[in-house]
């Protein structure tokens, strides 16, 4: 059992920065995300477990990134900001951020945090901290690239660099060098946002340390199409000579989706991959454990086989599955940095050799509790089932909360839900699966902020294979109470966690 970094017996909760409450628009890292941990702490818990933090792209999904190596931007907190003398309390105060404070308004944050990022730039040229400079040197392995196809982009007023010239599209010298040049003002902007970003992060995970909170990050598989990872390294990619993918990734069809689901990220050249001694995965993995605890890494059986699909297909029926590197990668990391903290992400299809991968790897996987209910007295996600090493959740970033599952869920499995549970009522399932999860054998139990305040199917973070109403839920500052924490804590600690 790979228990490294890892608490045992412990317990946390899911909640994305995106979704702490808070007046401007959007969760922060200030005030309310320091609120957040003494949450956690008061409510005995050990872990805090958010979604990825990388800048949001179209669709606004934290999983479809401008670059896996960046930070969010809008979790720029501007009352920090002002105490660092970067911005005056006039230059932010009374900007309308949009009337429903449950909600992200992600079109809105994108016009006037930019504007307001802009006048922080003033700010900072004429007082740049003393450890700018360090910062940039320190991590110009990716943020010279990022910051550059960010500033291109703006000046191709933000399309996909596939339709960029051929010259800067390519990545030829000269290009590379005139559009440095012509752009470089721009490009300190996108350093400066990063500088910021990973100022008030390294400060708000220096506080969780101190009060003994871990944070669970979390990685997606695979990079998005029209990113700084592909255009800096297309030799990483099924690419073809004008780096237009030959080969994207998704799921087959199933009982959920009769077309499958079509993602759209170009897959691994895994053959260049493993010629290189897996540098690239190496330099992701190292920059994740530097801003997170443990790392949680999405759709894992990719890693033993992965669905393609040819690009320009309309949706996923007619993929094929491709051999992935297996658990040769992860030996390949751990003669580098050792027993490294990962949660597999092993939901979805599973076959004979993702189990023997997984078993190679020894990394807990994941047990869903709204999963349990088939009627099936062997389901795997029954928690009567879970083995030790194991994170258990009651649902994911992907599931519907437990009392809007109880609605829009299988009639039969929330009857089969509520005998298991023991409870008569729908509305008592809540209560009944959260520590039905906490009580499982699971070395660590994670329950999400929505199930813990009892909100329904509005406070859905992600319905897959769906654009629209994504990513945009946020809990109010009187939804987070000390009524929780105490309920939590006396639960926690009744399950021995």
């Amino acid at each position: 059992m790979n228990t490294n970094g890892f608490k045992q017996r412990g317990s946390g909760v899911l909640m994305h920065i995106s979704s702490l409450p808070g007046p401007y628009g959007i969760g922060t890292l200030g005030k309310n995300a320091y609120q957040f941990i003494d949450f956690l702490r008061e409510a005995g818990q050990s872990y805090w477990q958010i979604l990825p933090v990388c800048p949001t792209s179209y669709g606004d999904s934290p999983y479809q990134s401008f670059s896996t190596f960046a930070g969010n931007p809008y979790f720029i907190d501007f009352e920090l900001l002002e105490k660092d003398g970067l911005i005056s309390k006039s230059d932010y105060e009374g900007i309308d951020w949009g009337s429903n404070k449950s909600y992200v308004d992600y079109g809105l944050l994108y016009v006037k945090r930019h504007e307001l990022f802009a006048k922080i730039q003033e700010y900072f040229e004429k007082n740049t901290p003393s450890d700018y400079k360090a910062f940039c040197k320190k991590n110009a392995w990716w943020l010279n690239d990022f910051a550059l196809f960010m500033a291109v982009k703006d000046a191709h007023n933000g399309i996909a660099f596939l339709e960029w010239e051929d010259d800067i599209r390519m990545r030829e010298e000269k290009a590379v060098k005139e559009w440095t040049k012509k752009c470089a003002r721009r490009i300190e902007y996108y350093k400066m946002l990063q500088y910021l970003f990973f100022k008030q992060w390294n400060d708000l995970r220096a506080y969780a340390a101190k009060n003994d909170i871990k944070i669970i990050g979390d990685i997606p598989i695979y990079v998005a199409a029209d990113s700084a990872d592909v255009w800096t390294h297309p030799e990483n990619f099924k690419l073809n000579k004008k780096r237009v993918p030959v080969e994207v990734a998704g799921c087959p069809p199933d009982a959920f989706t009769e077309l499958g689901q079509l993602w759209g990220n170009p897959v691994y050249n895994w053959k260049q991959h493993k010629a290189d001694g897996y540098g690239w995965w190496k330099q992701r993995l190292k920059a994740s454990l530097e801003i997170y605890d443990i790392l949680r890494i999405d759709h894992f059986r990719g890693f033993e086989s992965f669905y393609t699909i040819k690009y320009g297909m309309p949706d996923a029926k007619l993929g094929v599955w491709r051999k992935g590197p297996g658990a040769n990668l992860f030996k390949e990391v751990k003669n580098e940095f050792g027993d490294v903290p990962i949660i597999a992400e092993d939901l979805g299809f599973m076959t004979d050799e993702v189990r023997a991968m997984l078993k190679k790897c020894a990394f807990p996987g994941m047990k869903v509790v709204q999963f349990g209910f088939d009627g099936t007295a062997d389901n795997a996600y029954l928690p009567d089932n879970y083995p030790e090493n194991s994170i258990v959740y009651t649902g994911t970033h992907d599931n519907d909360t437990i009392l809007g599952w109880t609605e829009t869920g299988s009639p039969n499995e929330v009857e089969n839900a509520m005998k298991y549970l023991k409870v008569e009522e729908k509305a008592d399932v809540r209560e009944a699966m959260m520590k039905a999860a906490l009580n499982s054998k699971s070395f660590v139990c994670v329950l999400t902020m929505q199930d813990l305040i009892g909100l329904g199917h509005e406070a859905r973070m992600n319905t897959p294979s769906t654009v629209g109403d994504n990513w945009k839920w946020r809990a109010t500052e009187k939804q987070i109470t000390k009524k929780i924490a105490t309920w939590l804590k006396k639960a926690t600690e009744e399950a021995g966690r």
